[in-house]
Formats: structure tokens, sequence, C-alpha cells
């Protein structure tokens, strides 16, 4: 117990010298021993790692995971050494609720078929999000885990010994100062009766102050090489995360692919289900849109007195003239629609039908057609129509 009692004094005492010349330093009353120009510099570039490494770990884990609870949840359970239970992804999610909806709706309706089509490439998206996240964990926020809290603690705790130990430094040379001080003062002004004794006790002071400030610098020094090696190791470590960040891009790269790809099978499975194997004509241009979609996106007619936009010019291509006829054009099984005239409009040759402001007609693309223009269909009458004079209905 007395020897702990010893050790907790001797331990205040260091502190209180430190803290009493960090102060001084702060204040400008005392000397600082400066660390050199190299090793100044890896701590600089440490330091800028650290901060840069943890924003980047920080906004990788919102971009890979957005929700602040799940993310919460995900912390314990790494802390408590337990398996992260597999989560559901939106995306999955969603197809799920869509395979429900078309099961209450019927499989065998347009609607539900559709669904249940759309659902399973959900699925699909929702499963290759789910790879993505795991591989990015893996290759990406474990390294930067790792040396924020393995690496980095070990550098932070011995630059703080390095700290310490050049403040001991310093409070050893603060010492020697202040004997070499007395000691040249005692000199300067003898006592003849006590002039020995002062001496010798001064001179013993000074040389006990010298052999603690030896036993410090060479602490220092030993202490300056191991936090040099350890900053020196960052350089490897910047190594380590650019494979790291190659493997991160290449793992978005493979998922957006997969995504790109879904979709696009997705898009060709609906238009083969809807029968439609030719470019959607109904579509509408910028053009056309001006016309039908109010500010709101909802169809809407024209204002009043508004004079109707010009005639789209015919195509100056000899395909439509010598492959179309007419005559011989027959509506497509599916595909077509209603729509609703805006304006009048006055046909100017037999390929073409005649217009009647708010009549509506039936519509539907021909492949090979100018795509200003769609087969219109009014009774027996049939020909071509301006895309600007209608509003497309549903």
């Amino acid at each position: 117990m007395d020897f702990n009692v010893k050790k907790l004094a001797s331990d205040a005492g260091v502190f209180f010298n430190r803290a009493v010349q960090f102060t001084e330093e702060k204040l400008g009353q005392a000397e600082k021993t400066e660390l050199d120009a190299h090793l100044e510099n890896l701590i600089a570039r440490a330091d800028c790692t650290k901060n840069w490494t943890e924003k980047i770990f920080r906004q990788t884990e919102i971009l890979l995971q957005p929700n602040p609870s799940a993310r919460i949840e995900e912390f314990f359970y790494e802390k408590l050494d337990k398996k992260i239970p597999l989560r559901t992804t939106n995306g999955e999610l969603l197809g799920q609720y869509m395979l429900d909806a078309a099961r209450d709706f019927g499989p065998g309706t347009p609607y539900g078929s559709t669904l249940i089509i759309v659902g399973d490439y959900q699925r699909r998206l929702g499963g290759a999000e789910r790879e993505f996240l795991q591989t990015s964990a893996i290759n990406f926020l474990t390294p930067l885990r790792n040396f924020l809290e393995g690496d980095w603690r070990t550098i932070s705790k011995e630059k703080r010994l390095l700290e310490n130990r050049r403040l001991d430094l310093d409070v050893c040379k603060a010492r020697l100062k202040k004997a070499k001080l007395a000691e040249a003062k005692a000199a300067a002004a003898p006592d003849f009766q006590e002039t020995r004794p002062r001496n010798y006790v001064l001179s013993a002071s000074a040389s006990a102050a010298e052999h603690e400030l030896r036993v410090a610098q060479t602490e220092f020094d030993r202490q300056a090489e191991v936090t040099r090696l350890l900053l020196e190791g960052i350089s490897s470590t910047h190594v380590n995360h650019l494979r790291c960040l190659h493997e991160f891009v290449e793992a978005q790269a493979v998922y957006y692919a997969q995504c790109h790809k879904h979709m696009q099978d997705l898009q060709k499975e609906l238009r083969s289900a809807n029968g439609d194997t030719v470019p959607n004509a109904f579509t509408m241009s910028p053009s056309t849109s001006a016309v039908s979609a109010g500010p709101s996106g909802l169809s809407s007619g024209p204002p009043a007195g508004a004079s109707p936009p010009p005639r789209p010019p015919v195509s100056p291509s000899g395909l439509e003239r010598s492959t179309l006829k007419i005559e011989e054009v027959q509506p497509p099984a599916t595909g077509t629609r209603k729509a609703k005239v805006l304006y009048d409009y006055d046909a100017h040759d037999t390929s073409e039908l005649s217009l009647m402001a708010d009549e509506l007609i039936t519509v539907y693309t021909v492949p090979g057609m100018d795509p200003d223009w769609l087969m219109g269909e009014r009774g027996n009458k049939k020909g071509k129509v301006p895309v600007t004079y209608l509003e497309l209905l549903s």
C-alpha cells in the first residue's frame, strides 16, 4: 500500500510539472522543444489521413444505409460481436407488395399480370442491391473501420506519449537552467562563512538536473523514433485504401450494370406482353406535350382563341410514299387509342384525313411513318393526321 501511495504521489507530481510546462508554453513564458521538420510533416499527413478517412467512412455508411436507426442497430450488433440479421431491401419489399397486389387483383387481368412482371424485376433489383451492400461493406467499409479503430488508435497513443516525453524533456531543461542560474549567482556573491556548503549543494543539484535531462532526452529520442516508424506506415495505409477504393468502384459498376440490364429486360418483357413490337408512337414529342398537357401534367384543351400549330413537314424520304398505301393500312390488334381533335385541319392530299375541332377519332402508328404523324380513322375514312392537332386520351 505504501508503494502505491508513493507511486501515485510521484505520478501526480509528474502530471503537475507537465501541466505547468504546457501552460507556460501557451503563455509564452517557457521554451518548447520543436520536433524535426520530417516528423512534423508525418504527423500533419497522418492527421489529414485520419480526418478524411473518417469523413469518407461516415458518408459511405450513409450512402449504403440511409436509415440512421438501422445504422445504430448494426453498430450495436458489431459491438456485441453478433451476426447482423438480414434486412429486406426496399426493392425486394416493393416487389413483394406488387406480387401480393397482383394476387388480389387477379393475375389474369392486364394490371395484375403486369404487376407480377414488374414485381419480379423489383425483387431482382433488390437482390442486386443486397449483393452490392454486402460487397461494399466487406471490401471498403471494413478496411476503413479497421484503420480508424486499430492503427489510428495506436498512432494516437504513441503521439500522446511523445508529447508527454517532450514536456518531461522541457521540464528538465527548465530545471537545469534554474540550477545553473542559482549556481552562477552564488559564485558571483560568495559568503565566506557558508560558501563551501552552498556551492556543494548547488553543484550537486545541477549535476542531478543534468542527469535527469540526459535520461529525458534519451526517452524522448526513443519515443520519437517509434512514432516516426508508425507514421511512415501511413503510406502503406494509402496503398491499401487505394486498392479498396478500386474494389468499391468495381462493385458499384457491377451493381449499376445489373440494374441497367434488369430494366432493359423489363421494358422488353412489358412491350412483348402488351403486343407493342414497334417503337411507341404515343411517346409524345416536346411539341406535342406542350399542346396536350397543362402545367399540372394533366391533359387540357387549347386556350380560347388559340391559333392551330403549323402543319408538320412531310418527310422528304420516299420510303413512306412508296410503302404506305392508305387503303391497305389495317389497324393493329392492340395499340390503338382515342384522340380528341383540338383544331380544324384540312387535308392537303388524299393520304391525309381532314379534322374538325372537338371530334373523337381513333389513332395508331404505322411502321415507316414520320413520328410527327399518326394514322387516324373516323368511321370508314382513314388517313394521316398531325400529332400536334390531337389530344391523346387514355
